[in-house]
């Protein structure tokens, strides 16, 4: 797959770190946003990284001069044509479908088109593409730059032969790739959310959230739901809460919280606008 194009569309942080680790493992990678704002801020933050890798004697000066000779941020979708087209844009079935029909008319069938979706259908996603059987998901997640874990998803369309190539993407990017139906949450979101929802419940509840993580985390767990949701993304945490809820008839066990509604309408969302359960210095 290295010698295939990569383009990466949406320059959030899970657009950036993943055009960062692609290219950190030789691929050349186009990462697009119609934003030059969010473009120049992917490009500082990759860089910023990067550059941090070198003062940590983690990658040599030279490599961090290859590895920024491999990326190229655009805002222009002409530029969007590769072998490989992966979108990481905003977790709106609308907005995925649209972005994909236009990358179908630039890139045709021979293309594969990964969705990174967190717990959208990927089937509703091929089931709307020129060219369903190209379409898969290929699920990162942050800091995609450090998580080993992506969760190749396919559907009733997709050829077994994409499936092989993302796979074989996923592995040359120095990630574990597993291989999972098109299910709500997919594997790992299906399973977090009783970890998310109940510690808001305790939260509801008067239970102190730094109280939370501390006892989770002294229990063995890496980061506590509060800082784990902080770090992801309130606003993308919701939407996962609230696709899975839908998706499996709104049990009450999985009601997403009033506590993170209130986050995302308050802009809260995290680390990656320095407040959110907890605040962060820049």
């Amino acid at each position: 797959m290295k010698n295939r194009s990569l383009v990466v569309c949406g320059a959030g942080t899970m657009g950036a770190g993943i055009a960062q680790a692609a290219a950190q493992h030789g691929f050349p990678v186009i990462l697009f946003d119609l934003s030059e704002k969010a473009i120049e801020g992917a490009r500082q933050q990759i860089y910023q990284r990067l550059d941090s890798l070198v003062e940590k004697q983690k990658i040599t000066s030279a490599a961090l001069l290859s590895i920024k000779e491999l990326l190229q941020f655009t805002t222009h979708s002409a530029a969007c044509k590769g072998s490989f087209l992966l979108e990481a844009v905003a977790e709106k079935l609308d907005v995925k479908t649209r972005l994909f029909r236009d990358l179908a008319e630039l890139n045709g069938s021979a293309a594969i088109y990964a969705t990174n979706t967190s717990s959208l259908s990927v089937e509703a996603i091929a089931a709307d593409h020129p060219f369903p059987e190209q379409v898969v998901g290929m699920h990162f997640f942050n800091p995609a730059t450090h998580m080993k874990l992506v969760e190749v998803v396919k559907t009733s369309y997709t050829r077994a032969e994409v499936v092989q190539a993302v796979t074989a993407l996923a592995t040359d990017m120095g990630k574990t790739a597993v291989i999972c139906k098109d299910a709500p949450g997919f594997i790992v979101n299906r399973v977090a959310r009783p970890f998310y929802i109940e510690a808001l419940r305790l939260a509801e509840a008067g239970f102190s959230m730094e109280l939370i993580d501390r006892l989770m985390e002294g229990a063995g767990f890496k980061m506590g739901p509060f800082r784990l949701m902080d770090l992801i993304g309130n606003d993308v945490n919701f939407a996962v809460s609230c696709s899975v809820y839908e998706q499996l008839g709104r049990p009450e066990r999985l009601r997403p919280s009033i506590i993170q509604e209130q986050k995302v309408k308050e802009g809260k969302l995290g680390r990656k606008t320095g407040v959110g359960y907890y605040t962060y210095s820049s």
